[in-house]
């Protein structure tokens, strides 16, 4: 909940009030997927937030179920070698869903290589930058 705080238009020397609530942890956990259709005519954002939780293998499981089950058409996954990418559940998926589903691990030395890290960037230093919000919910809806 404490704000990433960046450059502002405060004077100098006089830097701008961020008030945040301190105590406990609190968070909000985002997995996403970029993707692309078949003709290339239309890029989209799957997105999923999880308040005050991780997205262990189980819930990037029920992820990809989801976006299996709302978007048509066959998907490559192309992820990092991360706890959460591995594991029954999703093993349990691929083999349910071997016919649309195909997963490819990128390479542990190349994360810029993965099309959803820019998208983290952007929206921690530019969109989130310097707000403080007092709770879960307020966060969320940022």
């Amino acid at each position: 909940m404490a704000p990433l705080v960046r450059r502002s238009w405060a004077p100098r020397g006089q830097p701008p009030a961020l008030d945040q609530c301190g105590g406990r942890r609190q968070k909000v956990s985002v997995a996403a997927a970029l993707w692309l259709s078949p003709r290339r005519d239309r890029l989209g954002l799957y997105f999923r937030t999880l308040p005050n939780g991780y997205f262990d293998n189980w819930y990037v499981a029920a992820f990809l179920e989801a976006m299996l089950r709302d978007l048509s058409g066959r998907f490559v996954a192309v992820w990092d070698g991360g706890s959460m990418h591995k594991g029954d559940p999703i093993r349990q998926l691929t083999s349910h869903f071997d016919a649309r589903l195909s997963l490819e691990a990128l390479p542990p030395w190349a994360p810029m290589l993965n099309p959803v890290e820019p998208l983290w960037g952007w929206l921690k230093y530019h969109q989130l930058c310097n707000f403080a919000p007092h709770d879960t919910p307020e966060l969320m809806a940022a």
